[in-house]
């Protein structure tokens, strides 16, 4: 038998989320986590090869003299948090902005002064390679000190084809260049930029941009910004349709500001997961959850935005939609990079448990980044990414806010945060 490399033993709980590899947690199942009260874990080679009590893995034979332990005593173990939604890869900042929106000016119409996404993409055109991938890798920095080991980074701040293929490629950089695992988006239909019509635009993303992004190979998934005044049902309709006679898997931006019909065109078509959500109607979320579409939810959006408005995360769940989790880190509706906020949000505006919110921001946010099968959960033959939180038990971790809970980070096997 080979050793482990690294033991994590002696948990006062250890969340597994075992046993929704196959399929995410819905209903009754978003609070079955795998609890398990003197946990432990074993890891070699990148990989987990044994789960249980301390007990049980020292009683299985993994562990040897020349096995890395550590002590877990009194805190708790879960899996890396995964975010399956964000904007991270950018240049600049849009803090500007702060005193438009405390004014109540509305975003789609900051976006047509040339503010939000076009702000953005700007500052983004203008900056070097080297200048958007430090800004990026700070920020990523902080995701990873705050939990975060799985992240789907999205590109859309270009907006022309030769620019959205230089976001992706930077994508792919720091994917080899830091300890995150990042899974690149393709999201050209971000906004319609100045000098196109919306139909104009999208025959251009249809005609000239997939076809060269697919061709690159640099993208996993297509997004879409499905929204009155800026993709309608039927552009976006358009745009995925191609992209998946492309081979690229779909995702959307659903329903964030009106009730518009996006999570019935998300479960028409089948995507892996339909984001936002803050305006979906009954017959959308009964949609969704007939075709197992996941509902990626964005609380750090809505609380940012300041209008008290959040996506109906109980009423999903009680439908039997698959309810994940991400930060939505972008330079203007949710400057953040904090999954442990994230977690707050959702228990107290989202209404979900601690157990719920937990299972959102692991095994189903790998499930709608389709990495379920690697990441999300402790499980033999998952990859070695695991937290220890310095927290008596899981309720602290979404009541006691605004500080970091996480003392160490594992990812792969190797100690990469220690606090």
């Amino acid at each position: 038998m080979q050793y482990a490399e690294l033991f994590i033993h002696s948990a006062h709980l250890m969340a597994t989320m075992r046993g929704y590899t196959e399929r995410p947690a819905c209903g009754e199942g978003m609070s079955e986590i795998g609890l398990i009260e003197d946990g432990a874990v074993a890891i070699r080679d990148g990989k987990i090869i044994a789960v249980g009590t301390t007990e049980e893995v020292r009683a299985g034979g993994w562990v040897g003299p020349d096995t890395m332990q550590i002590s877990a005593k009194g805190k708790v173990v879960t899996p890396g948090f995964v975010d399956p939604h964000t904007h991270v890869l950018y240049a600049g900042s849009r803090e500007n902005e702060l005193s438009l929106k405390l004014k109540g000016v509305p975003y789609l119409e900051i976006l047509k002064q040339g503010g939000g996404i076009l702000s953005t993409v700007r500052s983004t055109k203008q900056a070097t390679d080297e200048e958007i991938k430090a800004q990026t890798k700070r920020r990523l920095q902080t995701m990873l000190s705050m939990g975060t080991t799985t992240v789907e980074a999205k590109s859309g701040y270009g907006l022309m084809v030769e620019d959205e293929i230089r976001a992706l490629r930077l994508i792919r950089e720091l994917d080899r260049e830091q300890v995150l695992d990042l899974v690149p988006t393709f999201m050209g239909a971000h906004a319609v930029p100045p000098g196109y019509s919306e139909e104009e635009f999208t025959n251009y993303v249809i005609e000239d941009m997939l076809p060269k992004i697919a061709a690159e190979g640099l993208a996993e998934f297509c997004d879409v910004f499905c929204e009155p005044g800026v993709f309608s049902l039927e552009s976006s309709e358009r745009i995925l349709l191609k992209a998946k006679e492309l081979n690229l898997k779909l995702k959307m931006h659903a329903d964030e500001l009106d009730s518009a019909g996006g999570a019935e065109l998300a479960a028409k078509l089948g995507v892996i997961s339909a984001d936002h959500l803050l305006q979906a109607s009954d017959d959308g979320i009964a949609a969704l959850a007939r075709q197992g579409v996941i509902a990626v939810l964005l609380p750090g959006t809505s609380f940012n935005l300041a209008k008290n408005s959040y996506a109906r995360a109980r009423a999903m769940v009680l439908a039997g939609v698959p309810v994940a989790l991400a930060t939505d880190s972008n330079p203007g509706s949710s400057p953040t990079e904090s999954m442990p906020l994230i977690l707050t949000l959702a228990c107290l505006y989202l209404r979900l448990t601690p157990e719920e919110a937990l299972m959102a921001a692991t095994i189903n946010s790998a499930h709608a980044i389709d990495r379920a099968d690697q990441v999300g959960s402790l499980e033999v033959g998952k990859l070695g990414d695991v937290l220890i939180l310095d927290i008596p038990n899981l309720n602290y971790l979404p009541y006691h806010f605004g500080s970091n809970p996480v003392e160490m980070v594992i990812k792969r096997g190797t100690v990469v945060k220690h606090y």
